[in-house]
């Protein structure tokens, strides 16, 4: 459908002032906290936020909150979002206000990146124990065990592995096995326990969930285990599994559900507080992942999370699917 005349002027003007265009081009890069935008264009939250409401109200942004926080991304699809991103392929991208964004952006993901990294230093010997405040992992892992099958499994991907938990579960059914992570003190805590476990065929890389660098359809088992509410851009790691799943495989996503914990974020570096079935069902679904499973389980404790487990098939051509 074609945007008539009025609605295209409505998003022209809404796109068409200095400091809103500029939030246009910090969100093309990923979706960005209210504050996070703040600090880029060194504006107050008030001034930001009304800019913010002007760009939603036209259709150009999308807005969710999570927790305490509210995020802000690209709208998805549409005429209007087709025309704000042939205007933002246009700019200049040497233009000095642009330019600026972009350097104080970047100073944003290394802080953050630095923060991340120092927790997980801190943490990497008693990461288990963290975990198990929160979650029954006995009962997880054996619903884990239960949505990936008895296998054997060609190949068997976990991205960020973390301590190698996955591997050492999984491992067993599988001819080959490859952890990623970033964390070198992770990594070394993975081979421990990998060579604990004599999984011969199990390999520990210094990896990045968002660019794997493995071939489209490399494992027929990828696994993303607690990872995502770390991550600034899930979705772009849940495209980035879905890519390396090969047909017949499997893709299962292993994270919290919505919940209001704010001290996660606070002392444990967690940047999303969950996802919901629907967000997560949209993800799988644009990477043409279907017959997905959604397998809820109750906190351990009365103040504890709910963990969710989806999995998802990318079916052969030709083979019937239920998304």
């Amino acid at each position: 459908m074609k945007l008539r005349a009025g609605q295209a002027v409505d998003v022209l003007r809404a796109a068409g002032e200095p400091t809103r265009l500029r939030i246009l081009a910090l969100l093309a890069r990923e979706e960005l906290a209210v504050l996070e935008l703040c600090r880029v264009l060194d504006q107050s939250q008030p001034r930001v936020s009304r800019h913010l409401k002007l760009l939603a109200e036209a259709g150009l942004v999308e807005r969710f909150p999570d927790g305490a926080w509210v995020f802000y991304r690209l709208a998805g699809g549409g005429q209007a979002g087709e025309l704000v991103r042939e205007v933002l392929a246009r700019l200049d991208v040497r233009d000095p206000a642009l330019v600026r964004d972009a350097d104080r952006l970047t100073a944003v993901f290394a802080e953050r990146a630095a923060e991340a990294s120092d927790y997980f230093a801190r943490n990497a010997a008693r990461w288990d124990e963290i975990r198990s405040l929160y979650v029954s992992e006995v009962s997880v892992e054996s619903a884990i065990l239960q949505a990936a099958g008895p296998g054997p499994y060609r190949r068997l991907v976990d991205l960020g592995s973390g301590t190698g938990r996955m591997l050492t579960l999984l491992g067993p059914r599988a001819e080959t096995a490859l952890g990623l992570d970033l964390s070198q003190q992770m990594l070394n805590i993975a081979r421990n326990h990998v060579a604990e476990a004599r999984l011969e065929g199990c390999e520990l890389r210094h990896g990045d969930i968002f660019g794997t660098r493995l071939p489209d359809g490399w494992a027929d088992l990828v696994v993303v285990h607690q990872v995502l509410h770390y991550l600034a851009d899930p979705a772009a790691a849940v495209k980035e599994a879905a890519r390396i799943t090969a047909l017949d495989g499997k893709l299962i996503i292993v994270d919290f559900a919505p919940h209001r914990l704010e001290f996660l974020r606070e002392q444990h570096q967690h940047r999303r507080l969950g996802f919901s079935d629907a967000e997560m069902r949209r993800w799988l679904g644009a990477e043409s992942l279907a017959n997905i499973a959604v397998e809820t389980l109750p906190p351990a404790r009365e103040a504890g999370l709910t963990v969710k487990i989806w999995t998802a098939e990318r079916a052969a051509a030709g083979r019937r699917v239920a998304a």
